[in-house]
């Protein structure tokens, strides 16, 4: 007879099953699936609940009964059940970190993206570190900060601040910024805290009311330096938060499109212009065109493009920019940056129509990054390469950098 359901706080022995999408690991308790933090693949452990939903449960492991080989002690004291939600993986060695990462890649191209297993291991892929060691990397933090103006990290899927005095995956010069309890500032009239250590050796401190910022120390824009060039923006926009990350994915891009002097060139979703700063090196003076919706990203671009006279920067969102005839077609290479969302099938078949030799795809969720994947594929495209950086690490999330051909390539 099967188990009766499960309720919150209720403490179960489970076997752990796969590694599954959100830094979970998949068990099962009386034919209902739970969804386990804090777990490796293989172990026995005791689980308590935190979520229940229909048709599946949410479970931390409290209790390790036979460990993983993988498991390590997270080096992090706040990354335990119940505390900082930040860190998914710091339970797990930093090898079969990229493992993990890479089983949620086969997964979700062969689930959502309609590739075969056979397809999805034709491709190579593989999750590549980055220099620099799984500590110590992240060079923006965005703290809450809670009723007491004390700032921290939010709890697993909460809006509950769990204070720290230390965040280790952040850059050494962010964790000796004053801005954490017990030595730290209050901040009673901040939402949040946001702390940056740029490329370029600046660190800046901004502090958010109501979601408008305002610079606290530091400069208000900071240098960044990538693929050879000086980037500068708002200490508040956006950049790569791990310091190799730009270089990585900009090598990975030229890489997989193989730039030709005289081909065109789009850049969607193109931010401060890093793309577009490589790309129009490449095609040697042929028209690079930079799409960007952000206002602090469309100015930002303009004046670190301003040099590259064959750069246009539009203000626009890329759905509009294509439908509305913003930027029209043909090209000869697009690059796709889109958030964690993903491009979503108008900007794809909008993409398409233009007649690119070859689009290079950057994502950040590799759900999106599949559901996308389908796209291409009923247009007749192909996924023809995959590459994976690891530039979250301790944490679940992953960077992917894939090649789309059209049918005649």
């Amino acid at each position: 007879m099967d188990r009766p359901g499960l309720e919150e706080a209720e403490r179960v022995e489970l076997t752990v099953d796969a590694v599954a999408p959100g830094g979970h690991c998949v068990a099962r308790v009386g034919g209902q699936v739970v969804f386990v933090r804090h777990a490796l693949p293989g172990e026995r452990v005791v689980a308590e609940v935190t979520e229940l939903h229909r048709g599946f449960a949410r479970a931390d492991a409290v209790e390790i009964l036979t460990a993983s080989p993988d498991r390590v002690t997270p080096p992090c004291p706040y990354a335990r059940p119940g505390r900082c939600g930040g860190c998914d993986l710091q339970h797990v060695a930093p090898a079969a970190q990229l493992d993990w990462k890479l089983s949620v890649v086969h997964e979700q191209l062969t689930r959502l993206g309609g590739l075969t297993a056979e397809q999805v291991d034709a491709l190579g892929v593989r999750v590549e570190a980055l220099p620099g060691g799984p500590l110590g990397w992240r060079s923006r933090v965005r703290y809450a900060v809670d009723a007491a103006g004390r700032a921290g990290l939010l709890k697993h899927r909460s809006h509950e601040v769990v204070p720290i005095d230390r965040c280790l995956i952040a850059h050494p010069a962010i964790q000796d910024l004053p801005v954490l309890p017990p030595t730290g500032a209050r901040w009673p009239d901040a939402d949040a805290v946001e702390t940056v250590a740029s490329t370029g050796g600046d660190v800046a401190v901004v502090a958010y009311t109501d979601g408008v910022p305002t610079a606290v120390s530091g400069p208000e824009r900071v240098r960044e330096t990538a693929a050879g060039r000086s980037f500068t923006l708002p200490a508040s926009g956006f950049w790569q938060v791990h310091p190799a990350a730009a270089d990585a994915l900009t090598g990975a891009v030229l890489d997989l499109l193989d730039p030709r002097p005289g081909e065109t060139a789009w850049d969607l979703y193109g931010g401060a212009g890093l793309f577009a700063a490589a790309l129009a090196e490449r095609v040697d003076g042929a028209r690079v065109t930079l799409v960007e919706s952000a206002p602090d990203g469309v100015a930002a671009a303009r004046q670190n493009l301003a040099d590259l006279r064959a750069v246009e920067v539009v203000a626009a969102r890329v759905e509009t920019a294509l439908t509305r005839r913003r930027i029209t077609g043909p090209v000869d290479l697009v690059v796709l940056d889109p958030p964690r969302s993903g491009a979503g099938a108008a900007v794809v078949r909008g993409v398409v129509a233009a007649g690119p030799r070859a689009v290079a795809y950057v994502a950040c969720d590799p759900a999106a990054f599949a559901r996308d994947v389908r796209t291409f594929a009923e247009a007749g495209w192909r996924l023809a390469a995959l590459r994976g950086f690891d530039l979250f690490p301790m944490t679940q999330h992953v960077e992917l950098v894939g090649l789309f051909l059209p049918p005649q390539r």
